[in-house]
């Protein structure tokens, strides 16, 4: 195949709850492996503004549409991307999904309390939110994830490092059979 008829897949694809660490953990598996780094919540808020304004003007349906165009487009580039949690939630995405290395990203309810504090999130507004969110996506995140690591206590150096080291090994092309024949005298 030419480089102009090879499909690009994303080098990893981070699935998570919000609060989990998925942007912070991206952009230093991204630094890592010198590759691009696509956030999709970031996209949608620089293209059509805050998210939260996007849930109370439009509503949710129009949200996921416009999640759904933008996450389409990133999983088509060779980068680092990390999606939006509720991102998981449309099947043309989770068909995407089933040939990329999905990281799900996982995080305790104590953990995140601090992260999700005084959220401007619309769907995680506060913990019983956050748990009851989390619980309802669970078994999703859980099939679609081709590895999982958590952000509660190690510190997230040493978890990007591993999810670097987990990509670079992935990403090796799977090695040639070699045949020997040998000659005849």
């Amino acid at each position: 195949m030419t480089g102009s008829s090879e499909t690009k897949r994303p080098l990893v694809v981070f699935i998570g709850p919000p609060g989990a660490g998925k942007t912070r953990l991206g952009k230093r598996v991204a630094r890592i492996l010198g590759a691009p780094f696509i956030d999709t919540d970031r996209l949608i808020v620089a293209q059509h503004g805050p998210i939260p304004e996007i849930f109370t003007s439009l509503g949710e349906p129009e949200f996921r549409r416009i999640e759904r165009a933008i996450v389409a487009e990133a999983l088509e580039e060779e980068a680092v991307v990390s999606l939006g949690g509720g991102a998981v939630l449309s099947a043309e995405t989770q068909s995407q999904l089933a040939s990329r290395h999905v990281a799900l990203i996982t995080v305790s309810a104590e953990a995140v309390a601090s992260r999700i504090g005084g959220s401007k999130r619309p769907l995680a507004r506060d913990m019983d939110a956050w748990a009851a969110l989390v619980d309802s996506r669970r078994e999703l995140y859980e099939r679609l994830a081709t590895a999982t690591w958590d952000t509660s206590s190690r510190p997230i150096d040493h978890i990007a490092a591993d999810i670097a080291d987990w990509v670079a090994e992935h990403a090796r092309p799977a090695p040639t059979s070699t045949i020997v024949t040998e000659e005849a005298p």
